[in-house]
C-alpha cells in the first residue's frame, strides 16, 4: 500500500502552525538560535532582472545577523557574461552555500562545471552551524532504471544515498536538509523521494527522536509546507516566477525586452523578488518570507486551469511558525 502524508494544517492569518514533530530536548554542541536566508529559481538565465532580484535579497541578507545564505538550484548557468551576477551573490561578506538545480546544466554544461563556477565543495556535502547538521542533496542523478521518468533527471542515486546514510550516522545532531527538487508528494519530485524519505524516517526511529527535523526545497516554484511522519517538508517558491506554458504566453514587459528574454511570455513574473528568512530553535522554524503580486495578468485572468492547494501559483512566501514538539 502507498504511504500517504498526513498533514494538519491550521491557518490564522498569514501563520501556518503544522503538527508538531518530536526534538530532542538536548543536543551535542549545544543548539543555538539557528538564521538563515534562502532564495529558490532566481533563473538568471530565463529574467531580464535577475540581478537587481538578487540584489534585493543580498542587501536584505546583509541587514540581518544570518549565520548562512543558500540558494536552492536554477541559479545560473557557468557562462563567463554569468560572473556579475555570481559576483553580488559573492558580495555577501557571511558564510554562502548553493544547491544545484536542473536547469544549471542547460546549453551542455555538466556538473562538475557548475560546482567549480560557483565554488562549491561538492554536488552534495554537509556541514554543522549553530548545534545543527546541514545537508545539502543533489537531486539530478540519473534513474537507472529503464521506466525512468522522461525529461530532466532527477533522482538520488545509489552512491549519494550510501554517502547521506553514512553522513546522518556520523552525526547526533539535529538535521536540517536541502535539495532542489522536492522530497515530498509533488509532481516532479525526486523519483526515488518515498526511498530517501524512508531512509530519514529510519535514521529518526533509530535516534530515537526527530533527528531529522526538515527538508527545504525549490524547484516547483510554489509556496507550501507539510509534515509527513514527524518531518518537515517546506518548499521554497521561486524568487522570479511560475511557468505556464505556450498556451497562455503573455508579452509582460516590453517587446523589446521579449525579444532578447525569450522565455519570459511563458511564465508569470512576481514583481518582486521572493525570498524566505528562516529561525530554528529548539521549539519551532520560524519562516518570514515575502508577499508580491503578478507582473500582467494572472493565471486566473489568463483562465489557467485552479490549481490544488498544495500546488497554487502565488506571488508569495507565508510567514510559517512550524512547532517543534520537545
Amino acid at each position: 500500500m502507498q504511504r500517504r502524508a498526513f498533514v494538519k494544517t491550521i491557518l490564522a492569518g498569514s501563520s501556518v502552525l503544522l503538527l508538531p514533530v518530536s526534538l530532542k530536548a538536548t543536543a551535542p554542541g549545544g543548539r543555538q538560535r539557528l538564521k538563515f536566508g534562502v532564495c529558490a529559481d532566481v533563473h538568471k538565465d530565463v529574467m531580464h532582472d535577475a540581478d537587481s532580484r538578487l540584489q534585493t535579497f543580498i542587501d536584505k541578507a546583509t541587514d540581518r545577523e544570518l549565520d548562512f545564505i543558500i540558494q536552492m538550484g536554477d541559479f545560473c548557468r557557468p557562462y563567463d557574461y554569468n560572473r556579475d551576477f555570481l559576483a553580488i551573490w559573492n558580495h555577501f561578506s557571511g558564510e554562502k552555500h548553493h544547491v544545484i538545480g536542473n536547469h544549471d546544466m542547460d546549453g551542455g554544461f555538466s556538473r562538475q562545471q557548475v560546482v567549480e563556477y560557483w565554488g562549491m565543495p561538492s554536488g552534495y556535502y554537509s556541514f554543522d552551524k549553530k548545534g545543527y547538521h546541514l545537508i545539502v542533496l543533489d537531486g539530478n542523478d540519473k534513474n537507472p532504471s529503464p521506466d525512468s521518468a522522461p525529461g530532466y533527471a532527477h533522482f538520488i542515486g545509489q552512491e549519494q544515498e550510501e554517502w547521506l546514510k553514512a553522513d546522518l550516522r556520523s552525526t547526533e545532531l539535529p538535521c536540517i536538509l536541502f535539495s532542489h527538487q522536492a522530497l515530498d508528494n509533488n509532481k516532479d519530485r525526486i523519483e526515488n523521494s518515498e526511498q530517501i524519505r524512508e531512509l530519514l524516517e529510519k535514521e529518526n526511529r533509530m535516534a530515537g527522536f526527530s533527528k531529522v527535523i526538515a527538508c527545504f526545497s525549490g524547484h516547483h516554484h510554489i509556496d507550501y509546507a507539510s509534515s509527513i511522519n514527524g518531518i518537515y517538508y517546506i518548499q521554497i517558491n521561486s524568487m522570479s516566477y511560475q511557468w505556464l506554458g505556450d498556451k497562455y504566453k503573455t508579452i509582460r514587459y516590453s517587446k523589446e525586452i521579449d525579444e532578447s528574454y525569450e522565455w519570459i511570455k511563458y511564465t508569470v513574473p512576481y514583481k518582486n523578488p521572493l525570498f524566505a528568512f528562516v529561525e530554528v530553535d529548539q521549539n519551532r522554524i520560524k519562516t518570514e518570507g515575502v508577499k508580491s503580486s503578478f507582473v500582467g495578468p494572472s493565471p486566473e485572468a489568463l483562465g489557467y486551469p485552479e490549481q490544488p492547494e498544495n500546488n497554487k501559483t502565488t506571488p508569495e512566501i507565508k510567514n510559517r511558525k512550524l512547532r517543534l514538539k520537545q
